[in-house]
């Protein structure tokens, strides 16, 4: 997502900063993980962006949400091992984002296609939100119901919800 700008083209500060309208948002993302957090899955485009977006990813999840849990499906994890066997600053990006997704849990999906895997957790209920910089697969992810983290301003999270 662009600066400033929200999946669905409004404008809106989706920065988490405390207010109660901000605390309505993290309600949509409260989960069903093991410990009550959310669940929330990591795309490409999330998890190369500490390389593309000097974003300190994890970091501002901690910052976002508190306490979450966090999955890749093995769809993103093939899309980056892919993407890292190339030449240049994408393939260093993947190479990192290959990294960072070892923090999070392998999930398996039926579909093989990343941005499918990532719908397919949505829809199946598996997960309470996805993190990722791609508009298209976050307009995706807001039509299934589920709120979108994404980048906001130059190394920012937000949460857009559905």
């Amino acid at each position: 997502m662009t600066d400033d700008a929200r999946a669905d083209g409004s404008d809106a500060d989706l920065s988490g900063g405390g207010t109660e309208a901000d605390d309505a948002r993290l309600e949509a993302l409260t989960g069903d993980g093991p410990d009550g957090a959310p669940v929330v899955a990591l795309d490409a485009s999330a998890l190369m962006a500490p390389v593309e977006a000097n974003l300190r990813l994890f970091e501002e999840l901690d910052r976002l949400l508190g306490g979450y849990d966090a999955v890749v499906p093995t769809a993103v994890v093939s899309e980056l091992d892919r993407l890292q066997g190339g030449n240049g600053a994408e393939a260093t990006a993947a190479s990192v984002g290959a990294d960072l997704a070892g923090r999070a849990e392998a999930v398996a999906t039926d579909e093989s296609y990343a941005d499918d895997a990532l719908v397919e957790l949505v829809t199946e209920g598996r997960i309470d939100g996805v993190v990722t910089n791609d508009r298209p697969l976050a307009n995706r992810v807001l039509e299934a119901g589920a709120p979108v983290i994404g980048l906001r301003g130059r190394n920012a999270l937000a949460i857009t919800e559905p």
